[in-house]
């Protein structure tokens, strides 16, 4: 039978994350069990997609591809909004958690590698191909695959590596999504750990809103702020891409949010930026909507039945990686990031640093906090480290431990 392939166009795929977006609502909302684990409601729409199109493909060999250019800008626009609620002052305090935290994912990363040059080994494989199931494809991400697995090819001589890496990224990300919440649960019940209950989250609503109730200003007001965020980050990717620094389009984002937002009160003061908090409750929301919208349409993009040539070694190296993970988080990170509830959604945020992307890291978290309330610090340090300190501390290592 003759494979056939369907394009979806870009407005008929984000209206169809809408929908997803809904079906993973509504199901958290009807099940207790996806509650009490956190479990993200965009997880569950995105992956349900992913699962459909991929029984398509094996079925009936119909290949769906979605237009998910819009997932870009909606990852600029959750940034921004990061950005725009991050006080200075507060940023300074988590000058020292931050360096541990960086240390701490960068030890990680030399584990992961010898856990995936190990499996490898096992298999027959070239010990460097385990590189590529390892901090290349799950601290890296998808962009770091992309750039990584023609050297890999070229240089070493490891002709499947981008299929390695693909397969790896996809596999990470999903488990990612899984372990964030349950892990935070886990530690907040272990430990008698007292939540925050604050409800000034960064992303999102609380359980059971508390305060004056968001309107059509605080919506409209957010939306401006975002724009010029958006805006003064591309000014400033631009200016750092003639410096010759490469950075995602999302970390001049998350700057250029803390630079507005700080200056204004800088320059107004706090009395006069009372009104703020309105701003604020309507970030919070829109930046709800763009995160959840991302994770989705990135879920739903999953092209499962890439990963049926190397499904064994995948699977197995991918099992180890992710005990691997949930072992030092528990173990390691939450006693070093000091055992009290922070260090618990910090927790619930590392899955995404080690296994999936910054995105799935804030949604994790995000996931927690809505149910335990806000985790202020864990907001600003956890998206430094992942989106910005440990792909630099990544891409040394790589080329260190690959000899490429």
């Amino acid at each position: 039978m003759q494979d056939e392939t369907f394009y979806i166009h870009g407005l008929v795929s984000f209206t169809l994350a809408i929908m997803l977006l809904f079906v993973g609502k509504s199901l958290v909302h009807r099940y207790e069990l996806l509650r009490r684990y956190s479990i993200p409601e965009p997880v569950l729409g995105g992956f349900f997609c992913a699962a459909i199109t991929a029984v398509l493909f094996f079925a009936l060999n119909i290949e769906v591809t979605f237009d998910l250019e819009v997932r870009d800008v909606l990852l600029l626009y959750f940034f921004a909004g990061i950005g725009l609620k991050s006080d200075v002052r507060e940023l300074l305090k988590g000058g020292r958690p931050l360096a541990i935290l960086l240390l701490l994912a960068s030890l990680f990363i030399v584990l992961q590698n010898l856990l995936g040059m190990g499996v490898a080994s096992g298999f027959g494989l070239p010990a460097t191909a385990g590189l590529l199931l390892g901090s290349v494809s799950l601290t890296g991400g998808v962009g770091t695959t992309l750039a990584w697995a023609p050297i890999f090819t070229e240089r070493l001589g490891i002709g499947n590596a981008m299929e390695l890496g693909i397969a790896g990224n996809t596999v990470g990300l999903i488990a990612a999504c899984c372990i964030g919440g349950p892990i935070a649960n886990y530690l907040i019940r272990r430990h008698r750990l007292t939540p925050s209950r604050d409800p000034a989250l960064e992303i999102g609503a609380p359980a059971t809103p508390s305060g004056p109730p968001l309107n059509y200003y605080d919506v409209l007001w957010a939306w401006m702020w975002l724009n010029m965020t958006l805006m003064l980050g591309h000014g400033l990717n631009l200016l750092l891409l003639n410096s010759g620094i490469t950075l995602p389009a999302f970390v001049s984002c998350l700057m250029a949010g803390i630079l507005i937002r700080n200056l204004m009160f800088v320059a107004l003061g706090e009395q006069r930026m009372k009104g703020w908090s309105g701003a604020g409750q309507g970030l919070a929301l829109i930046s709800d909507i763009c995160l959840g919208m991302f994770l989705t349409m990135a879920l739903m993009g999953l092209q499962l039945w890439q990963l049926s040539g190397v499904l064994v070694f995948v699977l197995t190296t991918l099992a180890l990686q992710v005990l691997l993970t949930v072992t030092y988080t528990l173990v390691v990170v939450f006693r070093c990031m000091g055992r009290d509830y922070e260090s618990s959604v910090i927790a619930a945020g590392f899955g995404g640093i080690a296994l999936g992307s910054t995105a799935t890291a804030i949604v994790n978290m995000t996931a927690v906090t809505q149910k335990y309330g806000a985790a202020h610090h864990a907001f600003i340090i956890v998206p430094l480290v992942c989106g910005f300190f440990i792909d630099i501390v990544n891409a040394l290592l790589i080329t260190l431990m690959s000899g490429a």
